[in-house]
Formats: C-alpha cells, sequence, structure tokens
C-alpha cells in the first residue's frame, strides 16, 4: 500500500574525496538500544604513550552500526558482524594514532586555507554548492565540522606520506580508462533515494508487536491526514536518528536489503511505506526525493578518477609504512 505525505529536497550522493573507514553509507533503522544510558569512559588500546578511549572507539563505530541496521540480518548476524567491526574500527584509531605521533614529530601542518581549497576542489569536481554538500554530508551523517577535520586528516596523510615514502606515484590514462569502465554504478545512470524512517522496535513477545503496531497505525493515520513525516519520526521513532526527522540518508537501491528494496522500489517522491517488519522492528519508511544521475562521459570525470586512484595509491603505501611502525610500537588492546 502506497500512502502520500510531503516533503522533499534534491539531492546527490556525495563522493567521498578521501578514504576514511568512519563513512559508510547506509542507514535503516536503529534500535532502542541505542538510547540506553552511556557507559563509563575506559581505555580500550594503548599506542606507544597515547590512549584510545571507549569513547573513541564507540563514536568511530557508529556509522557501521546504523549501515548494519539496514541490511535485514538476523539479530544474530548482527551481533557477529558488529563484533568483527570493531575490531576493524579499533585497529584503524590505533593506525591514526600512529600517524598522529609521526605526523607531530616531523613538524607537519595545514592550515585552514589549504582545507578550504581543497574542500572547493571537491565542490568544483562533483558540481556541489555549498548547501548541496552540506546535505550529502547530513546524509552520511557528517557535519561541515567533522568533514573538515577528515580533509585535514587527509591532507596530513598525503604529506607524511611524500616524507615517509620516496617513490613516485604515476597514474596512467589506461589507468583511468579501466576504473571507469569497470564502475558503471558510480559514472553511469543510477537512481537514488533519499528515504527517512519511523522506528518501532519489537521484542519477542506477539502482544507488545501488536501493541507497537498499534502505535504505528495512529502514526500513519495522522501521516494520511497531512502531519510532516519529520515532525512524527522526532515525537514517535525509537531510533537514534529521530531528532533528525529520521533522515537515513541518500541510496541506489543496490545499498538496501531485498526487504526494503521491495518497498522503496514502489514509492514515488513524497509517499510512505505501510509498516514494514525488518532489523528486530516495525518501521515505516519516507521517500523525501528521488534523483536519477545521467551518466557521465570520460572526459568530464577524468580528473576526478585520477584524483580517486591517487588517494588510493598514497592509502595503499601508507598503510604498508604503517605496519612497519605497528611492528615497532608498543600496542596493547584492552577490549
Amino acid at each position: 500500500m502506497l500512502r502520500t505525505g510531503s516533503c522533499g529536497k534534491l539531492v546527490s550522493k556525495f563522493c567521498f574525496y578521501f578514504s576514511m573507514s568512519a563513512c559508510m553509507a547506509l542507514i535503516i533503522g536503529f534500535n532502542g538500544q541505542c538510547r540506553s544510558e552511556e557507559m563509563v569512559d575506559r581505555i580500550v588500546a594503548i599506542v606507544d604513550s597515547d590512549i584510545i578511549r571507549l569513547s573513541d572507539l564507540n563514536q568511530a563505530m557508529e556509522p557501521y552500526a546504523l549501515k548494519l541496521k539496514g541490511q535485514g540480518v538476523s539479530f544474530s548476524d548482527e551481533e557477529k558482524k558488529l563484533f568483527e567491526a570493531r575490531k576493524k574500527v579499533l585497529n584503524d584509531l590505533i593506525d591514526e594514532r600512529l600517524a598522529d605521533q609521526e605526523i607531530k614529530k616531523e613538524g607537519i601542518r595545514v592550515n585552514d586555507e589549504e582545507i578550504d581549497a581543497a574542500i572547493e576542489q571537491i565542490k568544483a569536481m562533483n558540481y556541489y554548492t555549498d548547501e548541496t554538500l552540506r546535505q550529502n554530508l547530513a546524509g552520511e551523517g557528517l557535519d561541515m565540522a567533522a568533514y573538515r577535520r577528515e580533509i585535514k586528516k587527509q591532507l596530513l596523510r598525503n604529506r607524511l606520506v611524500a616524507v615517509k615514502v620516496k617513490s613516485k606515484i604515476i597514474i596512467t590514462d589506461s589507468d583511468v580508462e579501466n576504473y571507469y569502465d569497470n564502475h558503471p554504478e558510480r559514472y553511469g545512470g543510477v537512481t537514488k533515494y533519499r528515504l527517512r524512517n519511523i522506528f518501532m522496535a519489537v521484542p519477542q513477545d506477539p502482544a507488545e508487536e501488536k501493541d507497537a503496531r498499534a502505535r504505528l497505525e495512529l502514526v500513519l493515520r495522522q501521516l494520511d491526514k497531512g502531519a510532516l513525516f519529520d515532525e512524527m519520526a522526532k515525537k514517535f521513532s525509537m531510533a537514534a536518528n529521530a531528532n533528525d526527522g529520521g533522515e537515513l540518508g541518500i541510496f541506489s537501491l543496490s545499498d538496501l536489503s531485498k526487504k526494503v528494496q521491495t518497498v522503496v522500489r514502489d514509492l514515488k517522491k513524497g509517499e510512505f511505506s505501510d509498516i514494514v517488519k525488518a532489523n528486530d522492528g516495525l518501521q515505516i519508511f519516507f521517500v523525501q526525493d528521488i534523483t536519477t544521475t545521467k551518466k557521465q562521459k570520460l572526459k568530464d570525470v577524468e580528473d576526478e578518477i585520477k584524483k580517486r586512484l591517487y588517494d588510493q595509491a598514497v592509502n595503499e603505501k601508507f598503510k604498508k609504512w604503517l605496519k612497519t611502525m605497528r611492528d615497532s610500537a608498543h600496542i596493547r588492546i584492552i577490549l
């Protein structure tokens, strides 16, 4: 059953300039557990003279947890995947601490003007206005301040690699063509959906599920009468994104679980779904906007691809260098 609401702004998915473990895209629902009281902070890793706290790890884990909620996996599979992701994220944080130590030792710096220039370059490459960039960042769970920190981190990393790794990085025309041909999902015509949701966690008790469904039926009736979806999400959703009006982000159908694909595929802009059982809860999905990108010509995206391939090469060299640093560093993990 299709239902019609209101709201919508034109946005397109932001193609990140940098490699960032914390930037995962998919966010479909977030259960009530995320609103539990905060745990007492403690040390989870020691990296030479630096420490990583539990709060650092939890903050870095948020995008992973949110993404996993959209994949429609069972609770046990979700717990297993989160456990594996937690180990990876902690290792990434350890690598960051090692890099930060070397950046400080070498006296490498990046100023605000250089960060501004890098952001303007990204906007130009992707034909973004400042407003469009901010909208896409919001869809990824970032604000401009957090994005500037990540840009600064990437610029510092590039300079550290230049200092520590002497071999040149050369990107050929053939490299660019191969990347273009192998990524039709990025440069071909793709339909993307900007989604919101209202989520209610459902325990195993059938009676409690019936009660949650009844509450969502009341929400649907208010939406049918013209209530704004984002306001309903703020008021009734049990998800962590409730305060953002149920904002999930921008996704192609392939980003979504099969169950959610089936629901979203049939919705038009401004329409919301009936109640859907997914991710250990009941949800209502709302399509705020739908955009279809045209196939881009190679000549129009050549510079972007070269930059992307260069950054990938930098990151590969960076990882190899970090491995040598890890081998000589004093690292203790306390999970």
